[in-house]
């Protein structure tokens, strides 16, 4: 048995950019077939919709509630509901961050300023996971596309939101390139979604307890599979990158290698020497 999970939810209280409440989603997911959700609001670089002005643990509180109102909703009608969230670097890429809670954020007040070097150190260093979301996503808010690729432990290689499916195909070619998992998401901003667009989802073949669990999933390279359309994340050679892109090592500096020569040849250094920064 496969158990089936969004892992790319967004809601109206903490994402400025979220149309529908957190609890307004659960049928829709039980009447899917979902066993569980991921809610991953922007965080405090992202689309928030929280007043950074805030004191910290104020922050921290109304970010979350959304989390816990819809986890609440969920109890009551058998869905299950966990924690994450989304950072975004430079207003161009973005990060879907798995496997930390509430607690964790209170006591890191400065992962609102890290590095993508440092928010991955030390995210993995407490248990968790990044996983760089839509990374080949044009748009005219971003100028410019970064691939992590010493910075992250999987790629979103298919996005419901992607106005381009050819943005899928070169995502799973990145990951393919770095040997790193794939995974997939609704990034789901408001519930008409059902009615109008694709749902994706990951399928696991343990149902998940925790957010421990879907990092081990990624991080063990556990992915049962992808609720995706057939061909979804298929790549062409035809696709057309009009941004620059920057290539980034793990301290998070520009290698200067071209989008080419990466396909080609990978990327400059490996991706599993974190450990030695």
């Amino acid at each position: 048995m496969a158990y089936l999970y969004e892992t790319h939810l967004h809601t109206v209280h903490s994402s400025a950019c979220g149309v529908s409440r957190g609890r307004d989603y659960i049928r829709r997911y039980i009447d899917a077939g979902f066993s569980g959700i991921i809610v991953t609001d922007h965080f405090f670089r992202g689309n928030t919709a929280i007043n950074r002005r805030l004191p910290w643990r104020e922050w921290v509180n109304q970010f979350c509630r959304a989390y816990e109102e819809t986890r609440e909703a969920g109890e009551r009608l058998g869905l299950d509901v966990f924690f994450g969230w989304e950072e975004t670097f430079d207003g161009c890429d973005d990060y879907l961050v798995y496997g930390l809670d509430k607690a964790w954020l209170m006591e890191h007040p400065e992962s609102r300023g890290w590095s993508r070097g440092e928010q991955y150190r030390n995210v993995k260093q407490y248990g968790g996971c990044v996983v760089q979301a839509h990374p080949f996503r044009q748009r005219y808010y971003i100028s410019c596309i970064h691939l992590s690729t010493g910075c992250v432990d999987a790629v979103e290689a298919a996005n419901a939101g992607n106005d381009n499916q050819s943005y899928d195909g070169l995502a799973k070619r990145y990951a393919d390139q770095l040997n790193l998992p794939v995974t997939a998401g609704s990034d789901i901003h408001d519930v008409e979604q059902f009615d109008w667009g694709d749902i994706f989802g990951v399928y696991l073949d343990k149902k998940m307890e925790t957010t421990a669990d879907y990092v081990r999933a990624i991080t063990e390279k556990n992915i049962a599979g992808l609720r995706i359309p057939e061909g979804r994340c298929d790549y062409s050679g035809n696709e057309i990158v009009s941004l620059p892109v920057d290539i980034r090592d793990q301290r998070d500096r520009s290698t200067g290698q071209g989008l080419r020569v990466f396909f080609e040849k990978g990327a400059a250094r490996p991706h599993d020497t974190y450990g030695n920064l």
